[in-house]
């Protein structure tokens, strides 16, 4: 998910899809470029993704990370980029992908989800709010336009099951955003905050770890109903994270979790 701002809008390569424009799109077994989009990839992990083809794989979020991922610090930047590392092979290809297609097809990234169509958010400056931005863009060598299948950003969306990923994206790109100004300090972004904020989105095992085995239920009041959901289901602990996240760098409000006195 891109942030983007009014003024760059324009700037953005592929066609912008109102609710009401339409597209051509259909892949299969049996068009020319069948595969060709799973090569040679820089593909951005969210951490929705990572939850997913973690519990898909059947292995905790650290060794999914050690196993799959690199993670990348980009100069002037303060958080790191989580990229799915491609196959050392010469097509460099997702390690996901077999000769029948994506190996875990329902559980792909929301990149791969949405493909050929890339959802942004629309930042507005004034009020602090983001609204979704969905751009038509196949690569060039995509046949899939070609085809008959007519669709809308919305339709689409549906038919390839994005509503829980969106929303997952959606609230971690407002976090996301919030990390694009110095939240360290003089700890810089391999301090010890930093690290704790990769582990509550990206490393939420450990999470649930530091949570429960830590002090962190000595220092953070949560509800004991919340306690309970968190031990077992990880969406929900990555929604906290998020919370947390709020609370322990920018001191902002949350219902779920509070300081003790």
């Amino acid at each position: 998910m891109k942030l983007v701002t009014a003024d760059k809008l324009d700037a953005l390569h592929g066609r912008r899809l109102k609710p009401e424009d339409t597209f051509h799109f259909r892949c299969h077994s049996e068009i020319a470029c069948f595969n060709r989009c799973c090569r040679n990839l820089k593909l951005n992990l969210y951490p929705y993704d990572v939850l997913r083809i973690k519990n898909r794989l059947d292995i905790t979020s650290e060794t999914f990370i050690d196993d799959y991922v690199d993670i990348v610090l980009r100069k002037g930047e303060f958080f790191p980029e989580v990229l799915l590392r491609m196959a050392e092979e010469e097509q460099k290809s997702c390690p996901f992908l077999s000769p029948d297609g994506c190996s875990i097809y329902t559980d792909r990234p929301d990149t791969c989800r949405t493909f050929p169509v890339e959802q942004g958010a629309l930042y507005n400056r004034g009020t602090g709010q983001t609204t979704p931005v969905f751009l038509f863009r196949p690569p060039d060598f995509c046949r899939g336009p070609e085809e008959n299948t007519l669709w809308t950003a919305a339709k689409w969306a549906k038919d390839q099951e994005t509503e829980s990923y969106q929303r997952m994206t959606r609230r971690w790109a407002d976090i996301r955003r919030m990390l694009e100004s110095d939240p360290w300090g003089r700890q810089g972004p391999e301090g010890s905050s930093a690290k704790m904020t990769f582990m509550a989105v990206f490393n939420i095992d450990r999470f649930r770890q530091f949570i429960f085995e830590s002090s962190f239920l000595k220092r953070y009041k949560v509800k004991p109903a919340l306690q309970k959901k968190i031990r077992r289901n990880d969406e929900a602990l990555l929604l906290f994270g998020f919370e947390w996240i709020r609370l322990a760098l920018w001191q902002r409000p949350t219902k779920n979790i509070r300081l003790k006195k």
